[in-house]
């Protein structure tokens, strides 16, 4: 509830200007239709104005009403994106001109664009599929340990974003169980230990969420651009989840990050 009022205070902070300007689009709906809107990215937020029309969420994508009576008047749906907010005003009809589908047009959201999400979880995950149908380059960095070894194969980059491609293979007949990946921008040598500095970096999206494999293992991490002096290195370390586990790490230059491909 408490997370509810700070969504809704926000978008009354936000967008009240552009809901004013922006007339709502008319939707046609019936009883006995349920009307579906489909939007392109995961939706956020819903609201209906009247206690009228019932809705749900079947798929994070897709918002499903359907009038509870005949209503002339149905009052106002609110659909809240990652990086949007439309509205509609719903009009009862006949079943024959009620809409099934509405489809979101992205065109449509420019208006609501959030500036602090340049782009979609959905978006993210379409680009590190592409990513993942290029052939590995093997070039950015690797390293092998215990019969293992580990590959950044490609660097790529989208607006703001980083798209890292990365691979291990496991050439022993013993599963690989993983406990964590981490990501850090550390000093490329350490001297003392007490002079040893690293930052740690979450990803923004990960491609998949596997946790085992026997002899191959690939996936795409998505980060907000950074960058790190020549002095340092940016490090993907991977540990397994037994207590003596099978410990790797790659690290990778700034150089290698400056040759980033876009898709």
């Amino acid at each position: 509830m408490k997370n509810t009022l700070i969504l809704l205070l926000l978008l009354a902070v936000t967008f009240p200007a552009v809901c004013q300007k922006a007339a709502p689009q008319v939707i046609y709906v019936n009883e006995n239709i349920s009307t579906h809107f489909v939007s392109p990215e995961p939706i956020k937020y819903v609201d209906i104005s009247t206690d009228d029309v019932a809705g749900d969420i079947p798929m994070d994508n897709i918002f499903r009403i359907k009038p509870k009576k005949a209503n002339p008047k149905l009052g106002i749906v609110t659909i809240v994106g990652e990086r949007f907010m439309v509205q509609y005003k719903l009009v009862y009809e006949a079943p024959a001109a009620a809409s099934s589908e509405v489809r979101i047009d992205p065109t449509l959201m420019d208006a609501y664009l959030n500036p602090e999400v340049a782009m979609s979880e959905q978006e993210m995950k379409r680009f590190s599929l592409l990513a993942l149908q290029q052939k590995p380059g093997g070039r950015s960095a690797s390293t092998k340990k215990d019969k293992m070894q580990a590959v950044v194969n490609n660097i790529y980059t989208i607006g703001d974003y980083f798209f890292i491609d990365f691979s291990i293979a496991n050439k022993t007949n013993i599963d690989y169980n993983i406990d964590q990946i981490r990501f850090k921008i550390e000093d490329k040598k350490m001297v003392r230990s007490t002079n040893f500095q690293q930052l740690e970096i979450q990803p923004l999206h990960q491609l998949f969420n596997t946790d085992s494999f026997k002899h191959r293992y690939r996936n795409v991490f998505v980060f907000k651009k950074f960058t790190f002096p020549d002095e340092k290195v940016f490090n993907i370390e991977v540990a397994e989840k037994q207590v003596s586990g099978r410990t790797i790490s790659v690290k990778v230059n700034y150089k290698d990050v400056l040759k980033a491909d876009t898709l």
